[in-house]
């Protein structure tokens, strides 16, 4: 099928991954579980000319509840209730290919995994 956008708040980590939490039931987890590789677009929403990423990612689904505590939010409550929710899962991102873009500059830098 063809890829689709899939809106999440995500926390982003130095070591290059990307992490936000959903329901199990989700379009986007079946998504993952058959076809882990995802593309991310981050930008500010301000100004057009404002820089913008765009990240190249494999994603996993995590049920266990020591990686579900590991990324715990407060934030999370309002739509998840508790950590201890089964049907709380995790999708982490790892970065394989990042493409920062300056519009102001007409340039950009490319990091690869």
């Amino acid at each position: 099928g063809l890829p689709a956008v899939r809106y999440m708040v995500l926390t982003g980590f130095p070591d290059m991954t990307f992490v936000g939490g959903t329901m199990k039931n989700t379009h986007k987890v079946a998504e993952l579980k058959k076809n882990p590789h995802a593309a991310i677009s981050i930008w500010s929403g301000k100004e057009f000319t404002d820089p913008y990423v765009e990240i190249k990612a494999k994603g996993e689904v995590h049920e266990d509840l020591a990686t579900k505590k590991r990324y715990w939010n407060p934030m999370f409550e309002s739509y998840f209730k508790s950590v201890d929710n089964p049907d709380f899962v995790v999708l982490k991102f790892t970065a394989e290919e990042i493409t920062y873009h300056e519009p102001k500059m007409m340039g950009q830098e490319v990091w690869k995994r």
